[in-house]
């Protein structure tokens, strides 16, 4: 059974009104690097582009926007020292932020951020590992 496993993430796929707005916010916000564009070719669904991101595969198509907001969200991993330096970008493209949850110490600091087709990302200090060992810790360790 081991044969059809799922390998790891292949890529994102965010629909967007706009794809000059998005590369914007992909690169300024998140440190993306273009790696593709389609210009008036459409080999998919309709113009596109691809990023690389942290190694992700991040791919942007024109489209409608998502009709609201929700806590569905993509999360980043980013260094601590850098929560600074990523506020300052995100306020830089005027992107609104959304309010982290309650948090107990030790799970990592986040920022939260909608683009302007209402995705919702995290740019998260923390580690899966790092949160399960402090979620074991119980609420009052």
């Amino acid at each position: 059974m081991s044969e059809g496993r799922v390998e790891g993430l292949s890529h994102i796929t965010l629909i967007t009104r706009d794809l000059d707005r998005m590369t914007a916010i992909v690169e300024g916000a998140l440190g993306g690097r273009e790696i593709y564009a389609s210009g008036h070719d459409t080999f998919s669904l309709s113009r596109e582009k691809f990023f690389d991101v942290g190694g992700l595969w991040i791919a942007v198509m024109e489209g409608e926007s998502l009709p609201g907001r929700s806590y569905n969200h993509i999360a980043f991993k980013i260094p601590a020292s850098a929560i600074g330096e990523y506020r300052a970008r995100i306020e830089a493209l005027g992107l609104e932020f959304r309010e982290s949850r309650p948090r107990v110490e030790g799970e990592g600091h986040s920022l939260y951020f909608y683009d302007d087709d209402n995705h919702l990302f995290e740019l998260h200090t923390g580690t899966l590992d790092e949160r399960l060992a402090r979620y074991r810790q119980g609420r009052n360790p």
